[in-house]
């Protein structure tokens, strides 16, 4: 007999609803993302806390008894209605985008541009996030993301924006001081800025290997974007991104301090939950990112294409 103390657990009910509305405790097991014998117990469990046998259970398969067709019928459409509310719930938040990205993307590519989407999508209204960390998309915390990397996250839809390369930048005062950077052979009389792992896979690209950096570092700071402002300033040579940092080559404050462009394998990508695919809010960012990245893997195609990649 029903102990009305003590209700039935939501997981026990939740592995009966899945396993009857699916017709198998394996398939169950799969959409909870747990095992058979997990499933098979949590009803079990439900069977003896309600008094009544709610399957048979044959050799290869399970059959639901007359109770637990009913039991079956109230609990699937019990769920169904329970998603529905879940669906119309995110469905009411298409007017909010929540992102997260990368500080270097977030601050000095992508927020410069949003104007452009918020003129075109009055409506939609955007939440970002700059983190260093790829943050969880699964708890609904955020919608989207754009982060770095080989573009294999399961769950997740990733497209590819553009490569992650870079190359040697400085001010246009500090160019001639920069001549010899090609050479790690030679002192540099002026600091170097930006990730060393960046630098050493630069000039391995450039056919050198065991490479003691030429000079200094000059401040080290935190994110790319960073060591950029301090280049533009003239404080040193920065390793960074011509695509992200496309303006600031356009406008002169810097100069590449040689031409050879070098990649690690990686790129940025643009992903968010399979399932949500469909979101009105997320389409509309995703085709408006679209271009743009567009029209800038365009403009940055010739960096792009003679960027040599050499893989971490």
């Amino acid at each position: 007999m029903l102990n009305h103390r003590r209700f039935p657990s939501l997981s026990s009910i939740r592995a009966f609803e899945a396993a009857a509305r699916l017709g198998s405790f394996a398939k169950a097991a799969e959409e909870l993302d747990t095992t058979a014998a997990s499933v098979s117990y949590h009803v079990r469990r439900l069977e003896e806390q309600i008094g009544v046998r709610l399957f048979l259970r044959h050799a290869q398969r399970v059959e639901l008894t007359e109770s637990g067709e009913l039991v079956a019928r109230e609990a699937i459409n019990a769920f169904a209605t329970l998603r529905a509310c879940f669906i119309k719930a995110a469905d009411m938040d298409e007017g909010r985008l929540s992102l997260t990205t990368l500080p270097t993307l977030g601050t000095s590519w992508l927020t410069p541009k949003l104007g452009k989407f918020r003129t075109k999508h009055p409506e939609i209204v955007i939440d970002l996030d700059l983190s260093p960390d790829a943050q969880d998309l699964s708890s609904g915390r955020f919608d989207v993301a754009i982060r770095n990397g080989h573009g294999r996250w399961p769950g997740l839809r990733a497209i590819e924006m553009f490569p992650s390369i870079f190359m040697p930048l400085c001010a246009p005062a500090l160019k001639d001081a920069a001549a010899g950077i090609a050479d790690p052979r030679r002192q540099l009389d002026v600091p170097l800025l930006g990730r060393s792992d960046w630098w050493m896979r630069w000039y391995r690209a450039l056919g050198f290997s065991d490479v003691v950096l030429p000079g200094s570092f000059g401040t080290h700071l935190s994110a790319e974007y960073l060591d950029i402002a301090a280049a533009v300033a003239g404080h040193g040579i920065a390793i960074g991104s011509p695509i992200l940092f496309r303006n600031e080559l356009e406008t002169g404050r810097l100069v590449p301090a040689h031409d050879f462009v070098a990649g690690d394998g990686r790129s940025f990508w643009f992903t968010f939950p399979i399932a949500r695919q469909n979101s009105s809010k997320i389409v509309k960012f995703r085709d408006w990112l679209s271009s743009e990245v567009e029209r800038d893997r365009d403009a940055a195609r010739s960096f792009i294409r003679r960027a040599a990649m050499v893989e971490s």
